[in-house]
């Protein structure tokens, strides 16, 4: 599952990086790890357990359960669980599977609570820009072609019932990418858990879930400076048992004319963003909605708008904000407990 339209800020485990093998373990509780391709990136689990680990069986289990979520939700596989609805006609009703409609259930709820700053339909407007499975584009579209994609867009033309989802237009088309690959890292979460191993540390492409510690000591993650020629570290954070997700707009993009285009499209004016945010951090239980409040917030008109939602729902989130004077930051009342200087 390739997730171009919405690319997460990489997130940096601060941890110890050992290459160990994918035999079976010996009693140790030393950091051990493997690591693979998935969703058009890659992914890591790390973890210390006391006892006897098959990590080979355990990454096998991994790749199964990322290879089902791959088949259910995305969408450079045509005949994908998710395609398979974006192809149907008006107010035919489609059973999702347990995975999909817990994604689904998801997207829908935060769509709502962001008034469509969150907004899964906005896979048309996606592609539209260039950062979908057509490929990238040479120039801005014309404000004609955006217009003529808007009707298509919009949470409110989703319905999901006990009896499946339907769409009240047909060309509506869903993208999970705001919040599939958050929830694929819960999973890997739960088979950790399954396996009794509750020290751990999962990403996938940046998106992650922690939990316990490493060799007695926390895991760390380190934030990256919003900078698009090198990669460098702007605070490294203990998060606790929690889900970490970030959203930017400095690493994927076009340019046309000497304007700069961002992946980033605001659902309301179908064009991608124009605001001060290059990135958001979000702390959650839960990676997937950590990762779609990390979108969300830097999708906003503005950082005032972004720090205000952050604070009315109890979210832990961290903005960066670019200012005449440079960079600086700006952690909501949830998220300042976790900043040391």
């Amino acid at each position: 599952m390739h997730f171009i339209a919405y690319y997460k800020v990489w997130l940096v485990a601060v941890a110890l990086a050992f290459l160990v093998s994918c035999n079976p373990a010996k009693t140790t509780t030393d950091v051990q790890q493997f690591s693979g391709n998935t969703m058009g990136t890659y992914y890591v689990v790390k973890f210390v357990h006391s006892n006897q680990v098959d990590s080979k069986a355990l990454q096998q289990q991994v790749d199964t359960e990322l290879e089902l979520i791959n088949d259910l939700m995305s969408t450079y596989r045509p005949t994908s669980e998710l395609m398979r609805f974006n192809g149907l006609a008006a107010n035919e009703v489609f059973v999702l599977s347990a995975p999909t409609r817990t994604v689904i259930t998801e997207a829908i709820r935060m769509g709502k609570e962001t008034n469509g700053v969150l907004d899964v339909t906005v896979g048309p407007l996606v592609e539209l820009w260039g950062f979908g499975a057509k490929g990238r584009i040479e120039q801005a579209p014309e404000q004609s072609q955006i217009d003529a994609v808007q009707p298509y867009i919009g949470i409110d033309k989703l319905s999901l019932t006990s009896a499946g989802l339907t769409k009240s237009v047909a060309e509506l088309a869903v993208d999970l990418s705001t919040i599939a690959k958050g929830y694929a890292v819960d999973r890997v979460a739960e088979i950790l858990e399954q396996a009794s191993i509750h020290n751990y540390l999962v990403e996938i492409g940046g998106e992650m879930r922690l939990k316990g510690t490493k060799t007695e000591q926390p895991w760390r993650i380190a934030i990256e400076k919003p900078e698009s020629a090198e990669r460098a570290v702007q605070r490294v954070i203990a998060p606790g048992d929690m889900g970490v997700a970030t959203s930017g707009d400095y690493r994927n993009y076009f340019e046309h004319d000497g304007v700069r285009f961002s992946h980033l499209i605001n659902p309301h004016t179908g064009r991608p963003i124009q605001n001060r945010i290059v990135s958001t951090t979000v702390f959650h239980p839960s990676c997937m909605t950590a990762d779609g409040y990390a979108t969300a917030l830097n999708i906003m008109d503005n950082e005032q708008e972004a720090l205000a939602f952050a604070n009315k729902h109890q979210i832990a989130a961290l903005l960066v904000v670019k200012t005449d004077e440079g960079y600086i930051e700006l952690a909501s009342e949830m998220f300042k407990p976790y900043i040391t200087e």
